[in-house]
């Protein structure tokens, strides 16, 4: 079964850098994609020194991309001030399917990383969540003035209680996990038997109306209990879900990976090749952060690419798209 989801998902074909950062100074981070109508949107963070801010992309074919504009800006004094890395919320998670990210209460959702101190994913962050009523715009979300978990919380576990990055809220229309909402998340914690710290885990959180959230279980989902494990993202394929995640630092790199489950709380990981890695002058430091996507015939892996050209969101796919643009016949 493994084996034929890897099948299924690979794409051993670089298209190269899809989207820089504006200047040499910057970075771009952690692509979400997503379809309204015929138009593709892209989410994407970018770090300037200070931290991250959220911005937005559109493309017509996955291919050529358009930066419109900041959805998510540094502000003064708040929770959140330096650090607001947003990731888009309720996206069709069918493989092949519609890519339309769902309303809850009239209004589209994402959860983004937050902070106030200065730096690169400095100081301890939380999940926060922001709303707008058009996702097409590229204007200020509504950010709730509180996070929605944090390393500080009453009922934060070892995995969690030092910090927490990225977040993924999906929904769960069977209500496998007894909730319609499922949150992925990647954080640090320290493991108390051993004292080892600073490795990230993929651990789980679920709510019933987007706005509370508890975490599930007390162990995470995906641990190497050394380096990192991150960045999940979830696609059904049949009856099937498959999550696209990266490792690094628990062997040399950054590298994509992916694992399997039926509900949604047990995960399988796959121990065969990377599903991309550095072998590019683009992304021979890291080969990391996935969205993974099928259109068309065409399976399409964003990820963050870092190399000669600093930090960027590159693409791989399963045909040779630049062999069937020249007229080459391919497979």
């Amino acid at each position: 079964m493994m084996n034929t989801v890897f099948e299924t998902v690979k794409t051993p074909h670089k298209y190269g850098i899809v989207l820089t950062p504006p200047d040499s100074t910057k970075m771009v981070d952690s692509p979400t994609i997503f379809r309204m109508d015929s138009t593709w949107y892209m989410t994407y963070i970018i770090f300037d020194g200070r931290g991250y801010e959220t911005w937005m992309a559109e493309s017509p074919d996955l291919l050529h991309w358009d930066t419109k504009g900041r959805i998510l800006s540094f502000t003064d004094s708040t929770w959140d001030a330096s650090q607001k890395a947003g990731y888009v919320s309720l996206v069709d998670i069918e493989w092949g399917g519609t890519y339309q990210p769902k309303q809850y209460n009239g209004k589209y959702w994402l959860s983004y990383l937050g902070g106030s101190d200065h730096g690169y994913e400095a100081g301890q962050l939380g999940v926060g969540l922001a709303t707008t009523q058009d996702i097409s715009v590229p204007t200020e979300w509504t950010r709730n003035p509180t996070p929605v978990l944090s390393a500080s919380d009453a009922d934060a576990r070892w995995y969690d209680n030092l910090t927490i990055f990225k977040s993924l809220i999906i929904e769960d229309q069977e209500k496998i996990t007894g909730h319609p909402y499922v949150m992925y998340y990647n954080a640090k914690g320290e493991e108390k038997d051993t004292n080892r710290q600073g490795f990230e885990s993929i651990a789980m959180a679920v709510s019933d109306d987007m706005e509370n959230w508890t975490r599930y279980g007390q162990q995470p989902l995906i641990t190497m209990h050394q380096g990192i494990c991150g960045d999940a993202q979830i696609t059904k394929i049949g009856d099937l879900y498959v999550m696209f995640y990266f490792g690094a630092f628990w062997r040399p790199g950054a590298f994509e990976r992916f694992a399997c489950s039926y509900d949604l709380v047990h995960w399988t990981p796959w121990e065969g090749e990377d599903l991309i890695a550095p072998s590019a002058p683009y992304d021979k430091e890291f080969a990391h952060k996935p969205w993974v996507i099928k259109w068309n015939d065409v399976v399409y892996h964003f990820y963050n690419a870092v190399g000669d050209q600093g930090r960027v969101i590159a693409l791989a796919t399963s045909k040779d798209l630049h062999a069937e643009k020249s007229g080459v016949p391919t497979e």
